[in-house]
This record gives structure tokens, sequence and C-alpha cells, in this order.
């Protein structure tokens, strides 16, 4: 499935997401920009603790800062699955859209 993902909020703070026809999920700009921020960041760190490789920094700094990576990833994929839960998966139970939820649940074993 080829949908592309988009992110809503009517400014009530609660982000969610919705199906428009063949476009796929649609969640607002802000929220987009925010999870790409998140990633963004994650990478940064990323390229740094490549850096402390490549400068020869001790072991067990490099595994604390590829902890603090894989925290900030495991965190956006949180922030992710948050929002598909109270929005998407609600309107696709709503709509009785049992593919959704079987989709979901491959997401999760491969993310987990």
């Amino acid at each position: 499935m080829n949908e592309k993902i988009y992110f809503h909020d009517h400014g009530d703070g609660n982000v969610h997401c919705h199906t428009h026809g063949e476009t796929g999920h649609v969640h607002s700009p802000e929220t987009t920009k925010a999870v790409v921020n998140r990633l963004a960041r994650a990478i940064g760190h990323l390229e740094s603790v490549k850096k402390m490789v490549e400068d020869g920094r001790d072991c067990a700094e490099v595994l604390v800062q590829l902890a603090a990576v894989r925290s900030a990833i495991n965190n956006t994929g949180k922030v992710i699955l948050k929002e598909h839960l109270s929005s998407c998966i609600v309107e696709a139970i709503k709509s009785g859209d049992t593919e959704e939820l079987d989709e979901l649940n491959r997401a999760i074993e491969r993310f987990l």
C-alpha cells in the first residue's frame, strides 16, 4: 500500500489523520514537521556517534550515545503510533475497516 501520511490538527491540540480517497492518511503540516524534526535530530545525533567512532572515542561513551539515538527513534515511533491509534484507527473501527487493524498489527510487530 503506497499511501502518503498526512497529519491533521484542528488547532485544539489533538492531532489526527484522515483518509481522503486514494491520497491516504492526511496529517497537518505542523505535526509532519514535528515528526521530521525529531527524525532530523536523531540523524544528527547518529552522525555525531559515527564521528565518535571515527575519532576512537571510548566504547562506553559510544554505547551511551547509541542508546540515546535508539531512544529518540523509539520516542518518534511512539508519537506516530499514539496519533495513529487516536485518529486513524478510531476512524477505521467506526467504518468497520479491519484491514487497517491488521496493517497496524503488522507495523507494530516490525517496529518492536
